[in-house]
């Protein structure tokens, strides 16, 4: 067992984490934010997991800290805690593996800075998503001032952040900070299909085709062009193209090996 609060299913190819702390709104509280790191660390070494999703219980996804850790606590204790936490959604977001959030509920702070960690996140239609640190004289510090920008553009992510407002699955959708909305009994139906859906894809093309489309962000656009062929040329190299390009030619399906 990683942690009392987090459980884990496996569905083939694909491994289904979920956040179990209903009565204190999935708030990752005591040992949750190392055991989900370690898991993150752990599970980018396995091949045979090809896709991941996360999801809450209840009526929550994750409602970010568990805030009682904050009062009280010294300047020293609020610094290690936050670099904790940057550490698991660093983790999560350097996954090879897809990953989907799957969010059923109150996604807050850093419950949405996860969501914002993985490559997809999909919304249950009654679940809210926020980032409500100025209210507590803060600003988001998992990711938020950086990843949410990066979706939803400088100006809609300053006028979330500056009033720590709460906004539909609706909204998320229509801003960019969400894929889809589900009915909540769909929701995780349809993360594990899509996972199901990548995870028969080449294993070697996905990481390196998330890993060029994240980094290139960073790099000037020549730059990342370059890149983009350069990494082109290494898959070409490996034994998933040419079984991918035998199959599309044998009329069959591809069995990838990750190599």
């Amino acid at each position: 067992m990683l942690h009392p609060h987090i459980e884990l299913q496996r569905f083939g190819a694909v491994e289904l984490l979920r956040i179990r702390r209903e009565d204190a709104l999935g708030a990752l509280g005591d040992g949750m934010i190392e055991a989900i790191t370690d898991y993150a660390i752990g599970v980018a070494g396995r091949s045979e997991i090809r896709a991941l999703v996360l999801t809450g219980t209840g009526r929550s996804f994750v409602a970010g800290a568990d805030i009682k850790i904050y009062h009280g606590a010294g300047l020293g204790d609020f610094n290690a805690y936050q670099r904790r936490s940057r550490r698991m959604f660093d983790a999560i977001a350097g996954l090879p593996q897809a990953t989907i959030a799957a969010v059923n509920g109150y996604a807050l702070g850093g419950g949405f800075e996860l969501a914002l960690s993985c490559d997809l996140i999909l919304i249950s239609d009654k679940a809210k998503l926020g980032l409500p640190e100025i209210k507590l004289g803060l600003l988001p510090g998992g990711g938020g001032t950086q990843r949410l920008p990066r979706l939803v553009g400088a100006m809609r992510a300053k006028e979330l952040i500056f009033s720590g407002r709460m906004i539909s699955a609706a909204e998320a959708v229509a801003y960019g900070a969400a894929l889809e909305a589900c009915a909540p009994d769909d929701l995780l139906g349809r993360a594990l299909t899509l996972a199901n859906e990548l995870a028969e894809k080449a294993p070697l093309a996905l990481a390196e085709a998330k890993r060029v489309i994240d980094d290139g962000l960073e790099a000037a656009l020549p730059s990342a062009l370059t890149f983009e062929q350069r990494v082109l040329g290494a898959l070409y190299a490996t034994d998933d193209a040419k079984e991918g390009i035998a199959a599309f030619v044998e009329k069959r399906l591809p069995n990838f090996s990750a190599r």
